[in-house]
């Protein structure tokens, strides 16, 4: 069933909304677990090396067990899927984070787009869109391929 979404708003680094089922907060862990969500279906579907990645990666990321990433993954797909225009207020939480976040992000990023050990141009158009979607500039896309490329490569 689709919410009507009556208002949203910035609170610090929280984004609430308010909708015709009540108020509800996001936060940068939502926000990031649907970017790598938005870049994994770039390719039509979310292959399953791709849901372990992202599984991975917010588990190091926010700190959380297997169970609470995998938990996260599925609200977001969930509640996108319920409110889609949910997309469009979520980028407003990219001014709450930091150039080294954005780079993280972006790092993170490039590793589910790798993850199924095809590159589909769809899935870096997916990345490119998404990046700049919440403000991630050019410059720290540059540095999070530098940083993706130093740690993928063996011997480095």
């Amino acid at each position: 069933m689709t919410n009507n979404i009556l208002n949203s708003r910035l609170e610090g680094t929280q984004l609430i909304v308010e909708t015709s089922q009540g108020t509800k907060t996001y936060d940068s862990q939502f926000l990031v677990a649907a970017l790598l969500v938005f870049v994994a279906r770039g390719s039509g579907r979310i292959e399953p090396e791709e849901s372990a990645k992202m599984i991975e990666l917010i588990e190091d990321h926010f700190h959380l067990q297997g169970a609470e990433s995998l938990e996260l993954l599925t609200t977001v797909i969930t509640e996108l899927g319920d409110n889609p225009t949910l997309v469009t207020l979520l980028t407003d939480l990219g001014t709450t984070l930091s150039d080294a976040d954005k780079e993280d992000i972006a790092v993170m990023g490039l590793k589910v787009v790798a993850a199924d050990g095809r590159r589909h141009v769809a899935e870096m158009e997916q990345f490119n869109q998404a990046m700049a979607s919440v403000g991630i500039s050019p410059e720290i896309v540059h540095r999070a391929f530098d940083r993706y490329f130093a740690e993928s490569i063996p011997g480095n």
